[in-house]
């Protein structure tokens, strides 16, 4: 049925006049050498495109993990309000996100393209401000604004970099394939970036560990002085190089997140890919925003990935904490980190692999639950270094198909939107940075949650020991929601509707419908 109302659609005067049969038995117009090459998109291209998206996880993989701890136990705010910074913070992030896809939407082509100089502009004080959100202030009162401020800051400016980035996708290729092999490359430098992030962060940092403190002598009365004395002159002593050690770790960041972005302005070309499309009307933003939100497949896989996508969220963002508390791996924590960010990156183009060769939404299926029984172990099992290890191993590969799997699906939603509406243009943006804003939003609700059930949980900074509420609530943050949201979220995706074969049939619509519009504006 979709294919007999896709094939009608097509068939009005639209097809071009055939002089050639491609391989699929569909006649094309046979395309000039100077068409192939604007169509071809090199390994290198695809090398420098996939860079460009290193920095939003290096910095988003050091925030994810380390942020939390850092506001609770280094910069030693109390949890509520370092609940208000994450939550406000990755809420303003969201909110910026569908503003600067309207401005992105609005932005007249230049001879840089449209998104390359969004790209360009923002690095510099993005960079700027994600080193001072790791800086401890000489002030009390105004410590939470500091972190407020710049944290906003940084997430406003983060933006302006990745939805013009992410959006790119459709501009560096009209090729699907091309596209998928993009976003696999992407994918796989993405996954290295949040290792990168995770081992200069949690390294360095975890070279300058702050001592604990006993709590349990805390309630002795008759010693209570002497400790506490103790302890302060060891944590005066130990505290500012746990501090400068943030500060380092976050100076190196900066600077490979300004070399990223410059491989990728000067190694890839953006393409105008609407150009020739005269019979096609550019619509208004809010109009192109409501044809957008009314495409099924297009709420159905952001609502499915919502969930899913959540549910990693909360588990990067208290799986630091539930490390170092829960299973009391004080000193190592950093390094499980490490192992499972490693085992992502290493089984990224094994999953790329899997969906080319039984489909997205098996890939979906089989990848997205890998983790789930790796959940339950982790915090069903007596603390064991070894077996915290292995299942670190076996989640990795879950968190890859978590990573992949979103970015390389969304473009087929945009070609189903383009074929279910060829005279509607121009929309990439909006598609990208609503995904994003829906995925960013839950993020700062479940951070700010988590947070604020730590405090009233009874969560103590900087303590060797948390009270048994807080390892609870811990098990619940890293096991039992994120198993529940993964669970909603499949039941939602088997209402997605773009399956293989339909993916195809919109590839080689598009193609048609593309190469009508070359041929036209050849011969005008």
């Amino acid at each position: 049925m979709e294919r007999e109302h896709g094939a009608e659609q097509f068939s009005s005067g639209l097809l071009p006049t055939a002089k050639t049969v491609n391989q699929d038995g569909i006649k094309v117009p046979k395309l000039s050498p100077q068409q192939e090459r604007k169509r071809a998109l090199t390994v290198w291209s695809k090398v420098c495109f996939a860079i460009g998206g290193a920095p939003y996880q290096i910095t988003g993989s050091a925030l994810g993990f380390f942020l939390q701890i850092f506001l609770l136990d280094v910069a030693l705010l109390d949890p509520l309000n370092a609940s208000v910074i994450l939550f406000v913070g990755r809420a303003w992030d969201a909110v910026t996100d569908p503003t600067v896809g309207f401005l992105v939407s609005r932005t007249p082509w230049t001879r840089h393209g449209r998104m390359m100089p969004w790209i360009l502009i923002s690095t510099t004080p993005a960079v700027l401000c994600y080193f001072l959100i790791w800086v401890v202030p000489p002030i009390e009162q105004g410590k939470m604004w500091w972190y407020l401020l710049f944290y906003c800051l940084f997430q406003t400016l983060q933006t302006c970099f990745h939805v013009p980035y992410s959006a790119l996708t459709m501009f560096i290729s009209t090729e699907q394939k091309e596209r998928d092999s993009a976003t696999a490359y992407r994918m796989t430098v993405e996954v290295l970036g949040t290792v990168v992030g995770t081992a200069i962060q949690g390294q360095i940092v975890g070279m300058a560990n702050i001592p604990c403190i006993n709590s349990t002598s805390l309630t002795n009365s008759s010693h209570h002085s002497m400790h506490g004395n103790n302890s302060q002159i060891l944590l005066d002593s130990k505290v500012f190089n746990e501090r400068r050690a943030y500060m380092i770790a976050s100076a190196v960041i900066s600077l490979i997140c300004v070399l990223c972005a410059v491989v990728l302005f000067f190694g890839v070309t953006e393409q105008d890919n609407q150009s020739g499309l005269k019979a096609q009307k550019h619509v208004s933003f809010r109009r192109g925003l409501r044809l957008v939100m009314s495409h099924g497949p297009y709420v159905k896989l952001v609502l499915a990935f919502l969930f899913t996508s959540l549910a990693f969220m909360l588990m990067e963002g208290n799986f630091a904490l539930f490390i170092k508390y829960t299973l009391g791996f004080r000193e190592d924590f950093q390094n499980i980190l490490l192992v499972i960010m490693l085992s992502a990156t290493l089984t990224i183009p094994m999953w790329q692999w899997f969906l080319c060769r039984f489909g997205k939404k098996t890939a979906v299926y089989i990848g997205i639950t890998w983790a789930v029984p790796f959940m339950i172990v982790v915090v069903c099992v007596n603390s064991n270094l070894f077996v915290s290890y292995i299942v670190s191993v076996a989640a990795g590969a879950s968190v890859a198909a978590a990573f992949l799997l979103p970015w390389s699906m969304l473009p087929d939603v945009v070609d189903d939107f383009k074929v279910q509406n060829p005279t509607s243009q121009g929309h990439e943006a909006i598609f990208y940075s609503f995904y994003v804003f829906f995925t960013k939003f839950a993020s700062g609700v479940s951070l700010g949650v988590s947070t604020l059930a730590l405090s009233f949980a009874g969560y103590v900074p900087g303590v060797c020991v948390q009270s048994d509420s807080v390892n609870l609530t811990l098990k619940m943050l890293v096991s039992a929601a994120p198993v529940s949201l993964i669970a909603l979220g499949l039941l939602v995706f088997k209402t997605y509707p773009i399956n293989e074969e339909r993916r195809q049939y919109n590839n080689k619509q598009l193609q048609l419908l593309l190469l009508q519009n070359e041929e036209l504006e050849s011969e005008m």
